[in-house]
């Protein structure tokens, strides 16, 4: 009797059993059931497949793994693989480009052993072999795919270089005046002379990444900015979705050019000009509000919401990102700026003949502890030159850095350097963070902007007292502005009350002024540096505001001396250079001007 009681409740138990094992296996294939192409294109879409990661991968990170009852090294084996696939999901919208690989590895690997695609079914998701089914976006991520397999990140520039697609055009749908575009015209030609043969892996790559940027990444664009440009912004054109259904909006139409939506408002920076990628459009309506929720979250600084419409941050690879939404902006929008640290250096970035001069006068300024603003509009190259011009200041020099979001990255630039960099934040102001920088033993003060009254007040006193030099950017577009706008700061911070005092102050202070220009094409370049000439003080000890003069201009094409550098700052440069470079410093100052005066 007790033994027919066993062997049932064995069977009970092994049907048990059989029926959790059966139940664990529909819900694992849930998502991924095995289908047959004659079951239609419509079976395997971008869509259902993205839908299906997405659950796939809620299920490996969320799952519990202890009821399982797996054992102890198998446990601990696939939780920390759990939580692996947990960071990586977090950190690959920050721009971390090792997290996304490793994402994108794991949807490959559902996509090969549960779905088990085949070369036919890839061809339902995407029609690889019949092309002219092929969108201009389908056909511009094969382009890239195939230029990156030879030039990885630069496959972009190449890509505009070779197609000559950064220059002026007169296109159809843009009026009769030439722009900066790249249509689906563009992208059709293209693709007939560069498309091969693509094998099942290929392929397989392709569908990986699609699935990838709709889920995790930044849609239409997170390839793209991986590139080496200057940057990527989306939702700066086009008519805003609400407006469309407006019945006034044909009284603001002021020719018969098509309208476009803000999904195609993807606009590149490359070499100094905007180009507007009008083949690529937000597939979904809310895909660009999606990226703009995204992009800015690396370090989380703080929600984006109704009340804070807008935000400032770095990437994980050191771009700036700034996000703006409704009702601060009329739509949502954002703007990626990438700065490439493997080309900051002078001589690679100063263009032109004899170029060699002005690379010799910015580094010996660096030498020789002059207070210099790096002018210009914005796009002309300031940050980016910037970047190089510390090259030359003393290594012995400790540097700190304020900035509004770290853009410079010189720490990875000069790695064996003392630098710190410190910027704003929800509650320390740049004026808090540059008073603190009085107290970490910098000697040389970088500000990466001076974009506030508050921080041009106080660089124009950390300049006197606190630091041995400063170097700091600034938006003004002649010399006369640029002291200008520093006296009007110390005047609204209420640190002098009468101009003339203010403007002689600031005279006193600012050396030099390297301005940058960038034209219609682009091309930037040095319009000149200009030295600024404090006056001497009068019998009664009062210093009359001074004048300015340009020691190097930049004329049809090359750099040319101009009026020579003054005694005093001869001397003044001369007294901080190291024993090493007096003599180059002299004989760069003789073979350029002269006798100097």
């Amino acid at each position: 009797m007790h033994g027919e009681w066993l062997r049932n409740a064995l069977a009970m138990a092994a049907v048990i059993v059989l029926l959790l094992i059966y139940m664990f296996i529909r819900v694992s294939s849930k998502t991924f059931k095995s289908r047959t192409p004659e079951q239609g294109a419509a079976t395997y879409t971008l869509d259902s497949l993205t839908d299906g990661v997405k659950e796939q991968l809620h299920q490996l990170t969320h799952g519990q793994l202890a009821d399982l009852g797996l054992h102890d090294v198998e446990y601990r084996k696939r939780l920390n693989k759990q939580n692996e696939l947990k960071r990586a999901l977090k950190g690959c919208v920050t721009g971390d480009i090792s997290d996304k690989q490793y994402v994108k590895s794991f949807i490959r690997e559902l996509l090969r052993t549960k779905l088990r695609l085949d070369e036919q079914a890839m061809n339902l998701i995407i029609p690889f072999d019949h092309h002219k089914q092929l969108t201009s976006a389908d056909k511009f991520d094969i382009i890239l795919f195939l230029f990156k397999q030879e030039h990885q990140d630069d496959a972009l520039s190449r890509l505009l270089e070779k197609y000559e697609l950064a220059v002026p055009r007169v296109l159809e749908g843009y009026g009769e005046d030439p722009v900066y575009a790249v249509n689906a015209a563009d992208i059709d030609l293209i693709y007939e002379h560069e498309i091969r043969m693509l094998t099942a892996g290929e392929k397989l790559d392709l569908i990986v990444q699609r699935l990838y940027q709709h889920y995790k990444g930044f849609s239409v664009i997170d390839e793209l900015r991986e590139q080496r440009i200057d940057g990527i912004s989306g939702g700066v054109s086009g008519v805003v979705g609400r407006l469309l259904q407006s019945p006034i909006q044909d009284s603001y139409r002021l020719d018969e050019i098509p309208m476009s939506t803000e999904r195609e408002s993807i606009w590149l920076f490359y070499k100094g000009v905007s180009i507007h990628l009008s083949f690529l459009s937000f597939d979904q309506p809310n895909e660009l509000r999606r990226v703009c929720q995204n992009i800015y979250k690396f370090n989380h600084p703080g929600q984006l919401t109704e009340a804070v419409g807008y935000k400032v941050n770095e990437m994980k690879d050191g771009s700036r990102v700034v996000v703006v939404r409704p009702p601060f902006s009329e739509g949502w929008a954002f703007f990626v700026r990438k700065f490439d640290v493997q080309k900051a250096t002078l001589a690679q970035l100063i263009q032109g003949d004899n170029a060699e001069m002005a690379v010799k006068l910015l580094a010996f300024l660096m030498k020789g502890s002059r207070i210099t603003a790096v002018t210009g509009s914005q796009g002309s190259g300031k940050t980016t030159l910037l970047m190089a011009m510390i090259q030359h200041i003393y290594a012995t020099y400790p540097i700190r850095v304020q900035e509004m979001s770290f853009e410079l990255q010189l720490r990875k630039l000069y790695s064996r350097r003392n630098i710190l960099s410190f910027r704003e934040t929800a509650h320390i102001s740049g004026q808090q963070g540059l008073d603190l920088q009085k107290k970490t033993d910098g000697t040389v003060n970088i500000l990466g902007e001076v974009a506030s009254d508050e921080v041009a007040a106080w660089m124009i006193q950390m300049s006197q007292v606190a630091s041995l030099f400063t170097v700091f950017t600034h938006h003004a577009k002649t010399f006369p502005d640029l002291i200008l706008s520093l006296r009007n700061s110390l005047l609204k911070c209420g640190i002098f009350q009468q101009e003339q005092l203010a403007e002689e102050q600031v005279v006193q202070v600012v050396h030099f002024d390297v301005h940058l220009k960038r034209t219609h094409d682009g091309r930037r370049f040095i319009e000149r540096v200009t030295e600024c000439l404090p006056g001497e003080p009068d019998t009664h000890g009062i210093v009359k505001a001074g004048s300015s003069r340009n020691v190097l201009e930049y004329r049809d094409g090359a750099y040319h001396a101009v009026n020579p550098l003054s005694r005093r700052s001869i001397q003044d440069m001369e007294q901080q250079m190291q024993p090493q470079d007096l003599e180059a410093f002299r004989a760069f100052v003789l073979n350029a001007w002269g006798e100097s005066a």
